[in-house]
């Protein structure tokens, strides 16, 4: 068996030093290269490393531009950076641009050990490829994660990669997909886990009402208020807060809510004395968060504070290959809940599952499997699924997809969802390209570049982080990466 080789790539010998005493006598073939050229040609090169180890260095290094060349040169190469500043902000940003995990240096062996072993568990296989695999994970009584699929591992790591990097973190899909499990996940997985987690949920209650909920009040700032009473950022002191549905915020506690997050501190209602908090703020909606800030309901400013990094959770008609596996999982639980025997999963049923295209997502999966635990008909639940699908409602005018087995993913050929992500990538193609020609024209000058996009400066440097456009060094070209990562 091929040992799985590590390159090491950084410009500070005791960092490099330090990585190849750890990595000496174990079963790690590790390389070493500097920064820039060298790491390119080395990564270039057939057979490539099966995991990089990256040294951002500091803030005015040249880490993050290295990270990207790798990334444009290898999409799928395993990226691990070493921190050594100190700095969250660039960590936050090498995981947005594709790292799969980090360390703080100076390196804990155990840490390292950790780490490879995470990234490294695939290269026994002599393909080389990575085994998929299906994991349900219990946060509580009534909340469960599920992975089985690369987008939904993909989202599994990212939380635990930002558990304990204290920035807020933007969670945003349709309703249904799972944006509070993921922000439960995330807390479960911090340094916070054992202090409270507590939700909000903004678009269900009144401006006012919301104020007080969050805030908190001063007894006698209106009336009816008896006693003094701590709002949820009180109460959440040194855990953890998710304002679902934040887009839907009242613009004045929009502006409130910015403060919280530049200081930290805030007055209750009716209140002068300033309360200081030690909170971590989660935010999730469902809507278009920037079609909301340009129809002005939502501010461009809150925004860019809460998206320290962007999780994105696919809708279930993306992920179809968990549908057999949240099926079983849906009638085991409620079974039990219930008290009856648990209903059984036809092929001709998950079939039908399959096809529809679940516009509730998982809420409305879970309802569905526990009206059919009561009625105990298969022929009308199959029945409920083909009259939403004459409503509008469904796919099933594709062709059907045979039942998967439990290691093998589907692959549905959807001609709507095709068509557009064609468009999507069309439109992407287009604007990456006006972008690279008006920084060509203005020699990388961004705020000419806007001016001349007809675009202000922050959306600019917006579309440069969304797209990955970097310059090429020693050049006035740019060079357009893709983006892998969700954000």
């Amino acid at each position: 068996m091929i040992s799985p080789h590590v390159l090491v790539v950084g410009n500070e010998p005791a960092t490099l030093h330090s990585l190849s005493a750890m990595l000496a006598g174990t079963s790690y073939h590790a390389e070493e290269s500097a920064l820039g050229a060298e790491a390119l040609v080395r990564v270039h090169r057939d057979p490539a490393p099966d995991l990089v180890l990256l040294a951002l260095g500091d803030r005015n290094g040249k880490g993050l531009p290295m990270l990207r060349q790798l990334r444009a040169l290898r999409p799928n190469l395993a990226i691990v950076v070493l921190s050594t500043s100190g700095d969250t902000r660039q960590v936050v940003e090498a995981i947005r641009l594709g790292a799969q995990d980090y360390l703080n240096v100076p390196l804990q062996e155990a840490e390292l050990q950790k780490v490879l072993l995470r990234h490294l568990r695939a290269t026994v296989s002599p393909t080389g490829s990575r085994s998929s695999h299906e994991t349900i994970e219990q946060l509580d009584a009534d909340e469960f994660f599920v992975a089985a699929c690369s987008e939904m591992h993909k989202v599994r790591l990212q939380s635990e990669l930002l558990a304990n990097i204290d920035v807020p973190v933007l969670i945003l899909g349709e309703s249904g997909t799972g944006k509070e499990v993921t922000a439960h996940l995330i807390h479960k997985l911090s340094s916070r886990s054992q202090r409270r987690f507590l939700k909000v949920n903004c678009a269900a209650l009144p401006g006012e009402l919301l104020e007080s909920e969050l805030f908190g009040y001063e007894r006698g700032a209106f009336t009816g208020a008896t006693r003094t009473k701590p709002g949820k950022f009180e109460l959440c002191d040194k855990g953890t807060i998710l304002l679902d549905e934040v887009a839907e915020m009242p613009a004045n506690l929009q502006a409130k809510l910015l403060h919280v997050l530049q200081d930290k501190r805030f007055f209750r209602l009716g209140g002068d004395n300033t309360i200081e908090v030690d909170v971590r703020i989660l935010a999730a909606t469902n809507v278009n968060v920037h079609q909301a800030i340009a129809e002005r309901k939502f501010r461009e400013d809150l925004y860019y504070r809460l998206s320290a990094f962007t999780i994105t959770l696919p809708p279930l008609r993306e992920r179809r290959e968990e549908i057999p596996l949240l099926l079983r999982h849906f009638m085991g639980r409620m079974a039990t809940q219930y008290s009856r025997p648990t209903m059984r999963l036809s092929p001709a049923l998950i079939e039908a599952c399959l096809r529809y295209s679940w516009p509730g997502n998982l809420r409305e999966l879970e309802n569905f499997v526990k009206r059919y635990l009561v009625m105990g008909d298969e022929a009308t639940a199959i029945a409920e699924l083909r009259a939403n699908w004459r409503h509008g409602q469904s796919s099933f005018d594709i062709p059907p997809t045979p039942v998967p087995r439990k290691s093998v993913p589907i692959e549905p050929d959807v001609q709507g969802a095709r068509v557009k992500a064609s468009l999507r990538a069309l439109k992407d193609e287009t604007e990456v390209n006006a972008i690279a020609r008006a920084l060509t024209e203005t020699r990388w000058n961004r705020k000419q570049a806007a001016r001349l996009l007809n675009i202000s400066y922050r959306g600019l440097l917006y579309k440069i982080r969304q797209h990955g456009i970097t310059r090429l060094p020693g050049s006035e070209n740019t060079t357009y990466v893709r983006n892998e990562n969700l954000s």
